[in-house]
């Protein structure tokens, strides 16, 4: 969510004008994260303030977005509570901004968490098995352009820019992987990107499920290991002391078991999903370290933090 399409008021202005959300108040780039563009909108309609998060995709093109708008509205619609887009007159979710894709989704109440407390993890637990099981009524389908495949080759681009140690880290967990039978475990509609940053809670009152510019069809456990990595580490010490709150570990296993159950099967791969959900964002982190992107505002986020948890999860396995 860094800005790297600059806007002004005259483009936000024209863009609004196809949208029944009134005239344009005020407007102001968002910082935090690192994918797309994102800007705050405040509307005026009849009187009242109305106000939006305005996206500007950065990585997709119009013919890859209409799945992940549709499914943010259809979660909306099935009582997930997710940030529904705003249909336009001319283009349904999707309009062309400074020629590139865009949309406008309404803002939520409530704030990311950056120490989450183990209600909120049970919270989201519960939450996340609930996306799961909604998702089997929706019928678009999305391959998960973050696997496997994917790490393999961003690997290679990043590969003469890494430590031995990191590419002995990356080299023997890729070969590890790849031994992993993960079509066997039950799969269908995933966030794969549930970190704190990407929930809202007004105090322990979950609000939104925001950014799901991930979302896929792939194995339910690896998003389950993304959001234990991020909602259940503790690194308020430094990298070096990065541990796992077991305490809330077992309230957001719990709680996402009490309402969809664990199979044999994904119990015996959930060590190798945390390893996989680690993996996946040290490499990626390390390509936005090594390979940045230009932006006006950008936010390149520690590599070395999934390192460690890639490390911890390996030590655990042995």
């Amino acid at each position: 969510m860094s800005v790297y399409t600059v806007v002004d008021r005259g483009d936000l202005v024209e863009f609004l004008q196809d949208y029944a959300v009134g005239q344009l108040d005020s407007f102001e780039g968002i910082s935090a994260g690192i994918e797309n563009t994102n800007y705050f909108v405040n509307t005026i309609h009849n009187g009242q303030t109305q106000r939006f998060v305005l996206t500007i995709f950065e990585h997709h093109c119009f013919d890859e977005l209409p799945y992940f708008l549709n499914i943010m509205a259809f979660m909306a619609e099935h009582k997930i509570p997710t940030a529904h887009p705003v249909k336009s007159f001319s283009n349904g979710y999707l309009k062309a901004l400074k020629g590139k894709p865009a949309a406008l989704v309404e803002r939520l109440q409530g704030s990311g968490v950056e120490a989450p407390n183990c209600e909120q993890c049970a919270v989201m637990g519960q939450s996340l098995a609930r996306f799961h099981q909604a998702g089997a009524d929706f019928t678009d389908y999305r391959a998960n352009d973050r696997g496997l495949d994917w790490m393999q080759n961003t690997y290679q681009g990043i590969r003469p820019h890494l430590e031995a140690d990191e590419q002995v880290l990356i080299e023997t967990e890729l070969a590890f992987q790849q031994t992993i039978d993960w079509s066997e475990l039950p799969a269908g509609v995933i966030h794969a990107d549930l970190f704190c940053d990407n929930a809202l809670f007004c105090e322990d009152q979950l609000s939104g499920i925001i950014d799901l510019y991930y979302a896929c069809n792939a194995a339910f456990l690896y998003d389950l290991a993304v959001m234990v990595n991020d909602w259940c580490r503790v690194n308020s010490l430094g990298v070096e002391q990065i541990h796992f709150d077991q305490t809330k570990v077992q309230a957001m296993l719990e709680a996402y078991a009490q309402q969809r159950p664990l199979n044999r099967l994904e119990q015996q791969a959930w060590p190798a999903a945390l390893r996989l959900a680690a993996l996946r964002f040290f490499l990626s982190r390390l390509k936005d370290k090594h390979i940045p992107r230009e932006g006006e505002m950008t936010q390149i986020k520690d590599p070395n933090v999934f390192k460690q948890v890639l490390l911890l999860h390996r030590q655990a396995a042995v």
